[in-house]
């Protein structure tokens, strides 16, 4: 997840990152406007003013800002930009304000997140379409393998693993340590993930133990889901 940084250099550009974060748009127009303030300051971790309006939501000053000049693809020393913030708070009208302007799914955090895999960690469905709809690749994973389908399972977004799964996701995909989404969904109980999941006939057999998710959950529903799409155990 991505974590805002409020830590600035000088009073001026203080105030400026205030305004951007309170949605104070009249505040931020002085400023912008003195020329004391570049559109564009940063603070020690990086973080722009308009990747704080867009965390915020503030749609009013991320449209000042991308007016007055402010580079939307500037990224945040931890490789996150103004997309991943509003992608990460489930701002529609900031993400498609920016894809208006060239923002890019393009992007990777340290870890190798994108915009997406935040929003498919949010639940953020129209936002989730909107990335999808504006190149953003269903199946990229972070660095330990988690795909945005996979956090989407873990979160029991059952929604968003189904435009996923329409759009391409990969039913199998595994992370690192060898879990897949509907292990996840299992484990955790979410019913309807794994509804959605066995639509598009998943494997069933996934661990190292060739263990099935049957056997890892106590929800008898959800043992009756998974049994009705197994094949015959092996003795």
């Amino acid at each position: 997840m991505c974590r805002m940084s409020f830590k600035k250099e000088t009073p001026l550009a203080n105030a400026a990152f205030w305004a951007a974060r309170r949605g104070n748009l009249a505040l931020l127009k002085l400023l912008l406007n003195s020329g004391r303030v570049d559109v564009d300051c940063r603070d020690s971790h990086g973080t722009t003013l308009l990747m704080v309006a867009a965390y915020a939501g503030h749609i009013d000053c991320v449209r000042e800002l991308v007016l007055q000049g402010a580079d939307i693809n500037l990224q945040r020393e931890s490789g996150t930009t103004a997309l991943f913030f509003a992608a990460q708070q489930g701002h529609n009208d900031v993400v498609r304000f920016l894809f208006g302007f060239g923002a890019s799914t393009e992007f990777r955090t340290k870890d190798g997140a994108t915009a997406l895999f935040l929003a498919a960690q949010g639940g953020y469905l129209d936002v989730i379409r909107l990335l999808l709809a504006s190149g953003a690749k269903v199946n990229q994973p972070r660095q330990d393998g988690t795909a945005p389908l996979w956090i989407a399972s873990q979160m029991g977004h059952s929604e968003v693993v189904r435009v996923m799964l329409l759009r391409g996701a990969d039913r199998d995909a595994a992370r690192n340590d060898g879990t897949t989404a509907l292990l996840k969904a299992a484990n955790k109980g979410y019913n309807d993930v794994i509804k959605e999941l066995l639509k598009f006939s998943p494997t069933l057999g996934i661990l190292k133990a060739n263990e099935l998710p049957a056997e890892l959950t106590k929800n008898e529903r959800i043992l009756r889901l998974l049994r009705s799409k197994e094949g015959p155990r092996k003795s």
